[in-house]
């Protein structure tokens, strides 16, 4: 048995691995603090969190969008230290919330667009708010300090830790924080306070799977339900078991609403499903597989009609996906999941003036089957649009690209011999001269001066 890095550490011994430690940290703050949290007591580490939570608070220091990603990982580390070093629950909570109300201090002065402060809010603080709480006796106690919190939620990063009391604080309570949470609604002037209020409130009615009081928030938060509010109550009237006011929900929204179509579809099909309704459950299916087509959910429409009919519910909608002229890009990868190779080319050479370069990794993926099942015409259609859509737009970022796709079709061109409508390659070539000559980049990269 080959022996894993782990065992051949441990033999290194150690005072080896001490002194590899120690130099590492001279290199890398990661390392350093580690070893800090390692070797320290936890009042140690629960004082190194207080100090750095204070440092946090006073620095003013910009960090720009190339050095967030540096920061989210001293964030975690800080977190890591208050995990390390507190085991009472209680305190626990109190500190995590302290890190999130310094949410202000730390989005003032830094660049996330890319999200990465936002991620260790959302998961690694509210895991580790969440494992305190769950521990903690003192329940009113937590949910007052989430009350707090979520009262003062000026960056949205805080309103992750209502999303999921209901795993922890007793429905009683809950239904507490509910009363304080509409009473502070009640009595805000600010539009946008009174709505982070009725968010609140909605999330913990969903929790307690209380639909009316979820139905009430969302008309008192957005007036008359939309589409969407529909569906959304509907859901938690179906999560609260009263599968009849669920449907009548659904019924609401007119037929030819696709806005949210699939939610609406999962719904009703967990309502079929317990009512035992067979024909409508069968009905919704087949429309969902005809709607997009794949094994998914071919395998979902044969799970109601039977197995059996696997063979002639293929042939039948090969022949539907066929006959249609609009080009479909869920239609050609279902004939290519089928094995239905011949299909899948005569369907993509008879719309190719269809197929939209933009769809870059889509087209890449279809050309790469099609060159791996040697259906070489098949291949080309698509690596011309991606040639061309990237030279039509003068992308020139993307220049290698178009250079590596020409070159695949000079390559493929050779083995060719049946261009049935499609211009062959030298008259493709010769368009794209015409069309494109002047792109001197392109041409140097191929290899050719214009």
């Amino acid at each position: 048995m080959k022996e894993n890095r782990k065992d051949k550490l441990i033999k290194l011994g150690a005072e080896v691995l001490a002194e590899t430690l120690i130099d590492l940290s001279g290199h890398s703050n990661r390392v350093d603090e580690t070893i800090k949290r390692l070797i320290s007591t936890p009042n140690e580490n629960i004082k190194r969190f207080k100090k750095k939570l204070a440092s946090l608070k006073r620095s003013k220091r910009f960090i720009g969008w190339g050095e967030v990603s540096d920061f989210a990982k001293e964030l975690e580390l800080l977190l890591q230290d208050l995990k390390a070093g507190v085991t009472d629950p209680v305190l626990g909570v109190e500190l995590v919330a302290k890190f999130y109300e310094i949410d202000k201090a730390i989005y003032d002065r830094c660049d996330d667009s890319s999200g990465f402060i936002g991620d260790v809010f959302s998961s690694t603080a509210k895991s580790l708010f969440e494992d305190y709480a769950s521990r903690c006796t003192d329940k009113e106690k937590v949910a007052n300090i989430i009350i707090k919190l979520c009262s003062n939620d000026g960056y949205g990063v805080r309103f992750c830790l209502i999303e999921t009391v209901g795993k922890y604080i007793p429905e009683t309570i809950i239904r507490s924080m509910i009363t304080t949470f509409q009473n502070k609604a009640e009595n805000e002037t600010n539009e946008y306070g009174k709505s982070n209020y009725l968010s609140l409130i909605e999330s913990l009615a969903r929790q307690i799977k209380d639909a009316e009081l979820f139905e009430k928030t969302r008309i008192a938060s957005w007036g008359e339900l939309s589409t969407s509010g529909f569906i959304d109550t509907a859901r938690v009237y179906l999560e609260s078991g009263d599968i009849e006011t669920a449907y009548s929900k659904l019924k609401k929204i007119p037929d030819d609403n696709t806005f949210k179509e699939d939610e609406k579809s999962e719904i009703l099909k967990e309502i079929y499903m317990q009512q035992g309704y067979t024909v409508k459950l069968t009905e919704l299916n087949y429309q969902k597989f005809r709607k997009h087509h794949s094994i998914k959910t071919l395998n979902e429409y044969l799970s109601i009609i039977g197995e059996d009919k696997r063979d002639q519910v293929i042939t039948d909608e090969v022949k539907v996906i066929m006959n249609n002229s609009k080009l479909e890009y869920s239609d050609v990868e279902f004939l290519i999941e089928i094995g239905n190779i011949d299909d899948a080319e005569e369907y993509i050479l008879e719309r190719a003036d269809q197929l939209y370069g933009r769809f870059y990794e889509m087209l890449l993926s279809l050309a790469k089957v099609m060159e791996s099942e040697n259906r070489d015409l098949a291949a080309s259609v698509i690596y011309r649009c991606l040639l061309t859509s990237i030279l039509d737009r003068a992308y020139h970022k993307a220049y290698s690209h178009t250079v590596r796709y020409l070159r695949k079709l000079d390559k493929l061109a050779v083995t060719i011999s049946n261009w049935r409508n499609i211009k062959i390659h030298e008259e493709f070539y010769e368009q794209l001269v015409k069309a494109h000559g002047r792109k001197r980049s392109f041409w140097s990269q191929y290899g050719v001066n214009k």
